[in-house]
């Protein structure tokens, strides 16, 4: 397409001139593809065919096509689940906090279809958390090691033998096991 168009010749018989020429010198003989048929042929149109093909080609969820209301309520539907392997209660609250703040904005300004969207109670999710955890109700279930004063990172068990140990070496079996050994 290096020649231009001559001002008097309307664009389409241009264009159309152009492509039959190419293929007569067989121009679009070795394109790769060439008579295989398209990929998605056979599916029911869309506007949006382009978008799925191209996140089932990248792998990716399909919800990035879903309107911001059903997204948010897909979300809220799955907030047991996504809560399930937080250690703590303060995780779980700030979960759902976050999640909240997402419907407090859609539901200031929302787009798509406007659909009913109600905020989650976190003191039900946290309930419901413990309900799925078992055991200690102030810690969600965690062990006495999992549990670390704020702003330290909980250490295993076997730091705290170790540490004894170096403080007074009469006082830790040598055997490994301790009071506090399980």
């Amino acid at each position: 397409m290096t020649e231009r168009r001559p001002h008097d010749v309307p664009v389409e018989t241009w264009v159309d001139r152009l492509v039959r020429d190419a293929a007569a010198r067989g121009a679009f003989d070795s394109l790769p593809g060439a008579g295989k048929p398209l990929p998605g042929i056979d599916e029911p149109l869309h506007e949006d065919w382009w978008i799925r093909q191209k996140l089932r080609s990248e792998d990716l969820p399909l919800d990035g096509l879903l309107p911001p209301a059903l997204l948010l309520r897909k979300e809220l539907a799955a907030l047991p689940e996504t809560v399930r392997p937080l250690r703590d209660e303060a995780a779980v609250r700030d979960t759902v906090r976050a999640l909240n703040r997402r419907v407090a904005d859609y539901i200031r300004s929302p787009s798509g279809p406007v659909l009913p969207v109600a905020p989650a109670d976190a003191d039900a999710v946290v309930a419901q958390w413990r309900a799925g955890r078992g055991g200690d109700t102030q810690t969600g279930g965690t062990r006495p090691a999992e549990r670390a004063a704020p702003g330290r990172p909980a250490r295993p068990r076997r730091w705290r033998r170790l540490r004894r140990a170096r403080e007074n070496p009469t006082d830790v079996p040598r055997d490994g096991a301790g009071p506090d050994e399980e």
